[in-house]
């Protein structure tokens, strides 16, 4: 095909690719109006070795996995609904939580979702205590030298909305609609590819000249 084909094929079937691009946004639109609304609440704990020398630096590095796991666990669920009179079961509250460790600064961001943000905060607030405490009693076990410290970096102040986010929805609804209305254009243009509708294709596919033709009525 060349250019202007294109040009051709736009100019007549366009139109359907702005009605499913517009009707796609309407769509992502009112699919964000029926959403859900989520709020994150996220926290930093600082995890360092009491004696700083190269051997305790790795050995916290390689502790920050263990350290995710532990407070991503049932035991650490359980004691956070207790201690914050959560109405819910463990799973429910580990399943709106992430736990993400940084080798880089030696910390560890926690990510509580929640349908209300002042629950998010609590949530994320009281498994970086609990969690800080955990570690308190497991460093009494332990020599001086041996001892991890752990601590709240800065307790939540602000905690944003996630979810929905409309224009998004509806950028990604228009997008969408108009690849949607590519794959019918072309669909429709294939199954009208064997009719010659100008001279100029007749001459090109027959490759016979075109003395005249017979105007619309």
């Amino acid at each position: 095909m060349e250019l202007k084909e294109y040009w051709a094929i736009l100019r007549k079937r366009g139109w359907i690719i702005l009605v499913m691009a517009i009707l796609m946004a309407v769509a992502g639109g009112v699919f964000s109006f029926f959403q859900e609304p989520m709020y994150r609440a996220s926290i930093q704990v600082r995890v360092e070795p009491a004696r700083i020398d190269w051997g305790n630096v790795n050995a916290v590095k390689t502790l920050l996995r263990s350290y995710q796991v532990l407070i991503h666990s049932a035991d650490i669920a359980q004691k956070v609904i207790d201690r914050a009179q959560l109405d819910m079961e463990p799973d429910q509250l580990l399943a709106h939580m992430k736990v993400d460790p940084d080798e880089s600064n030696f910390t560890i961001r926690i990510d509580v979702e929640n349908r209300d943000p002042e629950v998010a905060r609590i949530i994320a607030e009281t498994t970086a205590e609990v969690f800080r405490i955990n570690r308190e009693q497991w460093n009494q076990k332990q020599r001086r030298e041996d001892r991890v410290d752990v601590s709240i970096r800065e307790h939540v102040r602000y905690v944003p909305k996630v979810r929905p986010k409309p224009r998004l929805n509806m950028f990604a609804g228009g997008v969408l609609g108009v690849l949607l209305g590519v794959i019918v254009v072309l669909f429709l243009e294939w199954i009208e590819s064997d009719i010659l509708r100008t001279p100029e294709v007749v001459e090109r596919t027959l490759g016979l000249e075109v003395l005249g033709t017979i105007p619309p009525a």
